[in-house]
């Protein structure tokens, strides 16, 4: 069976990891190449304008698989080829996902443990059902974050919160990840999904092209200096102006009526 459940409404596309026997696992099974391959599909695709990732069942995903990692044991597996493995394996789904053009939105329905909230983190925008909780628990099975999540997590919450999360391993419940920026809302679990659903809506309802050089230039913003930005700005502003959505917007919005992108 998949490891994730695909669903499109329109420029809207749900993924929905559906492997609840396995805590939504993201190692030991498919979901680093489904996931890969997902945003390869939404890359190639301009009529997407909105992800969705969430889960079924009670967890959102416990990360890695830990009794898979008893194998880890054998002598006979070098430093060298688990390193590689990781390279391999599941760090392809931090680079896919943040090769994204389009907004993402995670919709957090239960415990997201280790690389789950890693997976959580490389969304853009996260809303989280009441019930869930939040880990970086690496440590506490004895390992680093290998998913990316020393980079991920303190650009959510900041340093000094992300060290006590990933030096404790201790979990956070929802009131608390909304406190610290990590979530942006907490909603009871049977309006999570009409929640992120409302807002994925509020989001494809503007232009796609528009949309994508917008979260483009928000990523870059997190690294570039403030010149280098105003350059790039600008040279997305040249080709936003000669879009037929900005004279369609413009058009629309002179003629006081809703716009047709």
């Amino acid at each position: 069976m998949a490891f994730l459940q695909i669903e499109r409404d329109g420029g809207i596309v749900t993924a929905t990891m559906n492997q609840p026997e396995t805590r939504n696992a993201l190692t030991g099974n498919t979901a680093v190449e489904e996931f890969v391959a997902l945003c390869a599909d939404i890359r190639r695709d301009a009529t997407v304008k909105v992800l969705i990732i969430t889960a079924a069942g009670p967890i959102f995903s416990s990360g890695g698989n830990v009794k898979d990692m008893r194998r880890f044991f054998d002598e006979a597996l070098t430093p060298e080829s688990i390193c590689e493995e990781y390279r391999q394996g599941i760090q392809r789904i931090p680079l896919a996902l943040h090769a994204l053009d389009v907004p993402v939105i995670a919709a957090v329905n239960g415990p997201a443990i280790g690389a789950g909230l890693d997976l959580a983190c490389m969304c853009d925008i996260r809303i989280a059902a009441d019930s869930a909780t939040f880990a970086e628990s690496f440590v506490r099975v004895g390992i680093v974050p290998g998913d990316g999540g020393a980079w991920l997590l303190p650009r959510a919450v900041g340093m000094a919160r992300a060290c006590e999360m990933a030096f404790t391993g201790e979990a956070i419940d929802a009131a608390e990840a909304l406190a610290c920026g990590l979530i942006s809302r907490a909603v009871p679990a049977e309006a999570l999904m009409p929640t992120a659903r409302t807002l994925a809506a509020k989001i494809a309802a503007n232009p796609g092209p528009v949309m994508r050089m917008t979260k483009r230039l928000l990523r870059e913003g997190q690294q570039a200096s403030l010149a280098s930005l105003l350059e790039l700005s600008a040279s997305y502003q040249a080709l936003a102006h000669k879009t037929a959505e900005h004279r369609e917007a413009v058009t629309a919005f002179i003629e006081k009526r809703a716009p047709k992108f």
